[in-house]
């Protein structure tokens, strides 16, 4: 007879489809020369350049499984967020900390009750499973519905309540009240899981981590990944915050540790400090400001962002705009079923957004 850990991992893992597992970034096929990527709302300036020396420091350590390092990066991941090391789990990305998340926390009687629109990966890997997924549609101003949410869990006697923070594809944020009121209210068996990917572009005082929550206590993770802001999206680096019995339930689900060239990455990158992570977000939010105005000046409806790509109104399906945008050496965001009339562009230098600015006229209009 098969486990439940093993049907979990199979389930997860092996079963459900590659693109479950990918950032759906990947564009099949010959493109222009010179494309600009703005389609996987990845950092266009990379790693810093003490991760890079960090790097190519770690090649030398690569031939062992150092299980010594670990140690000393949960310490370092705690100390920049402010917690225990024992409320830490590491993954590839904080992708992997979100599958331990699922695997451990939903079931066949407790479901995964997710924000829609949202990225669709914690979707995916939980239909894979065989369990139950509720889509709770997002608020008119594009927050979680909270109240909502929490009323499926309740009715469901328990499960995982999910939503981006801010959200993958609107750029938009739950607020600190909504966030706090959820945490105060969770029904029993319920954990509150929060993906804060593009957290560190937010610059709106109504938006709290739910790392605060974490220290706090209650049933709450909030995953982080040094794959945007800090540019590392191929180093494959995250964490996750949680309660240390969370942290507990959930580590049995992990694919492995993770790789060295990942733990002396993060180590090095977490050492920048709060004054790196400013100029980064205050450089890219520039640039994200004044292509809001660009939109503005052209008539066309966005969702205010607050992650480092906007979601644009475009009034038309954006299945043919696409390919159209890639044919003119622009790659944007693929389409999402339920906003899909809007198209996600990420914000890069600003001469690629130039770039964009010239293929969207031709396109779009």
């Amino acid at each position: 007879m098969i486990s439940r850990r093993q049907f979990g991992y199979g389930a997860l893992c092996g079963l459900a489809p590659e693109m479950a597992f990918a950032q759906h970034a990947a564009v099949p096929g010959e493109v222009p020369a010179g494309t600009v990527w703005l389609n996987a709302n990845e950092n266009p300036d990379g790693p810093p350049d003490q991760v890079k020396q960090a790097l190519s420091g770690a090649i030398a350590e690569s031939g062992r499984y150092n299980h010594r390092v670990f140690p000393s990066l949960h310490a370092a991941l705690a100390k920049s967020v402010d917690l225990e090391a024992d409320r830490i789990i590491t993954g590839a990305g904080s992708t992997e900390v979100l599958h331990c998340a699922l695997d451990a926390f939903t079931s066949a009687k407790h479901p995964l009750i997710t924000a829609w629109p949202t990225w669709e990966m914690t979707q995916e890997l939980t239909e894979a499973a065989g369990r139950t997924v509720v889509k709770v549609p997002l608020m008119k101003d594009w927050s979680a519905d909270v109240e909502r949410m929490c009323a499926e869990a309740g009715k469901a006697g328990g499960g995982v309540i999910h939503f981006g923070n801010p959200n993958n594809p609107t750029s938009s944020i739950t607020t600190k009240d909504q966030t706090r009121w959820l945490a105060a209210n969770l029904p029993p068996n319920t954990v509150l899981l929060i993906d804060e990917a593009y957290i560190q572009f937010a610059d709106s005082a109504k938006i709290e981590s739910g790392v605060n929550l974490v220290r706090e206590g209650g049933n709450i993770i909030a995953t982080r990944t040094f794959s945007k802001l800090y540019g590392m999206a191929g180093v494959r680096v995250g964490f996750g915050c949680a309660p240390a019995e969370l942290v507990r339930r959930m580590q049995p689900f992990r694919n492995n540790v993770i790789s060295i060239f990942g733990a002396r990455a993060a180590m090095a990158a977490v050492q920048l400090g709060d004054s790196f992570v400013e100029e980064r977000r205050t450089r890219r939010n520039r640039i994200r400001a004044g292509f809001c105005s660009w939109l503005d000046e052209r008539g066309f409806r966005f969702i205010p962002p607050q992650g480092n790509f906007v979601l644009i109104d475009i009034g038309r399906d954006v299945k043919d705009a696409i390919p159209r945008m890639l044919a003119e050496g622009v790659a944007v965001g693929r389409r999402f079923a339920a906003v899909s009339g809007w198209m996600r562009v990420t914000m890069g230098t600003q001469q690629e957004m130039e770039k964009f600015k010239a293929a969207f006229k031709k396109v779009v209009g």
